[in-house]
């Protein structure tokens, strides 16, 4: 397997090499012939890469210990799943599926050809460029089949504890697809660019790959918070740590894009500034792969220090060079169609939405970067703590939740304010009344934190309100025409008008992980020594320790808690805290108890044993509406999926011209839009 690994990695860099410079030369020429051998040498990467991997993987089920990247991340008795887990557990096998990853893009982006053969074969060549660099690294710097020197252990290191986890074996791809994603509108953007590609055709590809890797990415970036609450036993689930920073950063600077894109597609607007957007996302998607493998930060999810980050850093400042280069020459291509028109409209919306995302993505970014920044001028580490990203990010989530409630009810150009009265009325009465009751009941006033709970519930109730009437004012209008009930009018409204409304789901995920992150201000914890027979009180709970239990198996020991849990003197059920240690790397981890309701977490720790009295700790954490979180991240992607179908034809077409129109113009006298776009 080393060999077939080896050899099949060096012919995908060649193969990667003749895709760039034969389809450069096929451009340059108009060479259709040079340029089709390019195209398939692009789709025969993917053969290569894939074989490459395969052969890794299968290397980890044998218990290649001969291969030093093996032997340190896997051992014999690691469960199946986690086999697979070996590939991107390391430096280099995350490397290597990095540029699988990237070959797979590569691959539909070139069976899907026929789209736009000009654009598509310079977006390819600007792919393979890509591509060489990461092949490059795996070939020669982190050469994932290098062979172990001298004696070949019996067994190997084992797979890293925090990993063995079901939710690793899917939160890495998923971030991945996340950053190798943005690959492909950044190279649609540039190809744009450096071609000035006429119209807007180029823009509509665009978005919608950049929704697949925001999809992805969210998906990650949600999977990877669910598993910092299930194993790191911390009772929290975003620490602003910088490696979470470095996934967030792409997804801020993404979001703002499938947001003002929407500006250009409609009104020729923000051209310059959806560019910058798509190359920013993607610098911050490489950034992102740099800053968890050069070892820069400290970090429990970033790679050990290596010395691969030059390489990365070459890399970035080549695509940011490049960028600049084509941009200058090509600006006046970019110019706006109009200008803003009102600071009431949609436009200055959107305008004031991007800017915001951008204000909260550099704040994240100069947060991340500020400890090395000041090691490099002052020769001390400064580290920079939650406080600051909350101090700082906390208003502007605040913002842009008022802007998500105001946004969907102002037109294009300029709303008249008689119109934004009346679609204003019912949701601000909604949300007028939730903070009267909150107020009433939790006196903000007296704390910072929980005067922000107070305000984003009431943001949020003003987003869902919103929403709702968005839904119910258009599946009304749809109901009277065709004689079906509201719920089915606004499931055809949907259907006619997929991406608006698959927006307004996303929107209200978003309502609910806001709901979930205002419950932080009200979580409890303790902590106490817990022998046979001990209780714990925690607010309305009773804990009560029964006993303590060891096993064994192949891969760990493990120690177990079992707790009663008590409500109000009542038994609820019994839950099971435990520790483990594996064997192959004599690491500990910790395995969390949850019970998990949509009005709280009880969430149970083993902690370890108290060397000087020999008795076993529980930490206990009660976390308020931390389930509205995972079903807000479900609706998001469910949500993204919607947006991504293509609109309903067949039964638009049932209606005349002259009944569409009269239809259309209800469904926006009232607020809606029912398939004329956004």
């Amino acid at each position: 397997m080393p060999q077939i690994g080896s050899f099949t990695l060096l012919l995908a860099l060649a193969l990667s090499v003749y895709s760039l410079v034969a389809g450069i030369i096929a451009i340059e020429r108009r060479n259709e012939v040079l340029g089709e051998t390019a195209r398939r040498a692009g789709i025969a990467v993917f053969v290569a890469v894939t074989s490459a991997a395969v052969a890794l993987v299968v290397s980890a089920f044998r218990n290649d210990f001969s291969l030093a990247y093996i032997l340190h991340h896997s051992n014999r008795d690691l469960p199946a799943p986690y086999k697979f887990a070996v590939l991107w557990s390391g430096q280099e096998g995350s490397l290597l599926f990095w540029s699988w990853l990237l070959a797979t893009y590569g691959l539909v982006l070139r069976v899907r050809h026929k789209v736009d053969t000009r654009l598509v074969a310079q977006a390819s060549v600007i792919l393979s460029a890509i591509q060489v660099f990461f092949l490059a690294l795996v070939n020669f710097a982190a050469h994932p089949f290098a062979l172990v020197a001298g004696t070949i252990p019996p067994d190997g290191n084992g797979l890293n504890p925090l990993l063995q986890y079901p939710e690793m074996v899917i939160h890495p791809p998923m971030l991945y697809l996340g950053y190798v994603g943005m690959a492909v509108p950044f190279a649609f953007a540039l190809a744009a660019l450096i071609m000035r590609y006429p119209g807007e055709k180029w823009i509509h590809i665009t978005r919608r790959w950049t929704m697949v890797g925001w999809a992805f990415l969210s998906c990650g970036i949600f999977l990877g918070a669910h598993w910092a609450y299930s194993v790191l036993g911390w009772g929290g689930y975003w620490g602003w740590d910088p490696v979470e920073n470095a996934s967030l950063l792409p997804w801020l600077t993404g979001t703002a894009f499938l947001h003002s894109v929407m500006m250009q597609e409609k009104r020729g607007m923000m051209k310059m500034w959806n560019m910058w957007l798509i190359f920013i996302t993607f610098l911050l998607s490489i950034f992102g792969t740099f800053l968890t493998r050069s070892g820069i930060v400290s970090s429990v999810h970033a790679f050990a220090q290596s010395g691969i980050g030059p390489w990365f850093t070459t890399f970035m400042a080549l695509i940011g060079a490049t960028c600049i280069f084509f941009f200058v020459k090509n600006r006046d291509h970019l110019q706006s169609e109009h200008k803003l028109e009102s600071l009431v409209s949609r436009e200055s919306s959107f305008l004031f939405n991007n800017v915001l995302f951008l204000v909260s993505a550099f704040a994240v970014l100069w947060g991340t970067l500020f400890p090395i920044l000041s090691e490099a001028v002052q020769g001390t580490k400064i580290t920079v703590g939650p406080p600051f990203f909350n101090k700082v990010n906390v208003p502007i989530a605040m913002v842009l939740l008022f802007l998500t409630a105001v946004g969907p009810l102002l037109a294009w150009r300029k709303t008249s304010v008689d119109s934004l009265k009346k679609n204003f009325l019912v949701p601000s009465i909604t949300s007028l009344f939730v903070l009267i009751v909150l107020t009433v009941e939790m006196k903000p006033w007296l704390d910072v934190a929980n005067f922000y709970s107070v305000v984003a519930i009431t943001l949020a109730t003003l987003v869902a309100a919103t929403i709702a009437s968005e839904f119910y004012r258009g599946g009304r209008v749809i109901s009277r025409k065709d004689g079906s009930n509201v719920l089915m009018g606004m499931v055809t409204l949907t259907r006619r008008n997929t991406r608006r409304y698959g927006g307004y789901v996303v929107h209200m995920g978003v309502v609910f992980c806001i709901l979930g992150f205002a419950g932080i201000a009200f979580n409890q914890d303790t902590e106490k020594e817990m022998g046979y027979g001990d209780t714990m009180q925690l607010g309305r709970y009773t804990l009560v320790c029964k006993s303590y239990s060891q096993d064994s198996n192949p891969n760990f020991d493990s120690e177990t808690a079992m707790i009663d849990v008590l409500r109000n003197g009542t038994f609820v059920e019994t839950m099971y805290p435990a520790r483990r240690v594996y064997k192959a790397s004599q690491q500990p981890a910790t395995i969390v108890a949850n019970r998990s309701t949509m009005r709280e977490d009880l969430y149970l720790v083993y902690t370890g044993v108290n060397p000087d009295t020999g008795r076993p700790i529980i930490k206990a954490h009660l976390n308020p509406l931390v389930w509205w979180i995972w079903a807000g991240a479900h609706i998001l992607l469910i949500g993204t999926i919607i947006a991504l179908f293509p609109n309903m034809q067949s039964a638009t077409k049932l209606l005349s011209a002259k009944e569409r129109a009269k239809s259309i113009a209800e469904v926006e006298k009232s607020g809606s839009v029912v398939g004329a776009g956004d």
